[in-house]
């Protein structure tokens, strides 16, 4: 799968809803995006070689992120 991340490009935001202004900030969102994005088209890529239902793979995928737990909001 080729598909990279951001399709569009995104405005980072605060919990105030004001946007990231800092561009060290915003690169290492994108990237972390960008990396997430590749471990997820490899884990869907590997579960349908293997076999698996790609709709099963990416609920379970759906249920990772829905269930993270959002840590204490850092400073800076």
């Amino acid at each position: 799968m080729n598909a990279r991340f951001p399709k569009t490009s995104h405005t980072w935001r605060q919990s105030d809803g004001t946007p990231v202004s800092c561009l060290e900030k915003i690169k290492v969102l994108n990237q972390n995006i960008q990396e997430i994005e590749t471990l997820c088209a490899d884990a869907l890529e590997d579960g349908v070689l293997m076999g698996c239902d790609p709709g099963q793979i990416k609920a379970a995928l759906h249920e990772l992120i829905d269930g993270l737990v959002v840590p204490h909001a850092a400073k800076g």
